[in-house]
């Protein structure tokens, strides 16, 4: 990773736009969507700049940054502090797609692919989830429980499954209906190389799924990275006889 994608909110909030033309016009666009207030020069309380010039944008960067804003150049990355991403709106959803500057055409592309690939209606499944919290509190006190169920039901094929447009209107269903508890089970992931880019599809769903992770002292950091930051990860010689509850994963590699 060589950018820390980050979600900023501006609403109410001073940016600094520099420029004019389709450029300016364009990130202006996203400043009022995003809720900002666009001024033309530094003013006491931005905290961010976008700069649109064709001339002049690396002295005028340096003087906003010097300010101690984090300053983007629109067509320079090098010149930039950070970046803006492609952006798929389903809000509260929102997916951005970032090249650290390499390439915005790229960036649009794949955007395009993960437009068509989500329903219209995935914000109103997120804002009625936000809505249902206290429910679904009640509904399994523990937090565990609670997060497998969640998992569950919003997996390929589930109750909730996000890709599904009719999703959010299973919800009120799916909070009242009796909802089998998943049994512990243990899988076994066989690495064929240290490389994450390596790993099947199968591995990188459950290494994203799995509430416990045993695994051998020498996998490496890279591999064990890619499974949810909570996930309890415990060092092992061998697959634990005993399953605690949930998803637990014996990562090893193959011979």
């Amino acid at each position: 990773m060589e950018q820390l994608p980050v979600f900023l909110n501006l609403r109410g909030r001073t940016v600094v736009l520099v420029g004019e033309g389709e450029a300016a016009d364009a990130k202006a666009r996203l400043i009022t969507r995003a809720g900002g207030r666009i001024v033309p020069a530094w003013e006491e309380g931005a905290t961010i700049a976008f700069v649109a010039l064709a001339e002049g944008a690396e002295a005028v960067a340096a003087s906003l940054r010097a300010r101690g804003l984090l300053v983007n150049v629109v067509d320079r990355p090098d010149l930039c502090d950070f970046t803006t991403p492609a952006i798929v709106d389903r809000a509260p959803v929102t997916i951005a797609i970032g090249t650290g500057g390499a390439s915005a055409g790229l960036a649009k592309a794949v955007r395009q692919r993960i437009e068509a690939l989500l329903p219209s209606r995935l914000g109103a499944l997120a804002a009625a989830l936000h809505t249902a919290r206290d429910a679904m509190k009640t509904r399994w006190p523990a937090a565990a429980d609670r997060r497998r169920a969640i998992d569950a039901a919003l997996a390929s094929g589930g109750a909730l499954d996000p890709l599904d447009d009719g999703a959010v209107d299973r919800l009120g269903h799916w909070l009242t209906s009796d909802v089998a508890a998943q049994p512990s089970r243990l899988e076994t992931i066989r690495l064929t190389s240290a490389d994450p880019d390596d790993l099947t599809l199968r591995a990188a769903r459950l290494l994203g799924e799995a509430d416990h992770i045993f695994h051998a002292a020498d996998i490496p950091d890279q591999i064990l990275n890619r499974a949810r930051a909570d996930a309890v990860r415990h060092v092992a010689d061998a697959a634990p006889e005993s399953l605690p509850p949930g998803l637990s994963l014996w990562v090893v590699h193959a011979d």
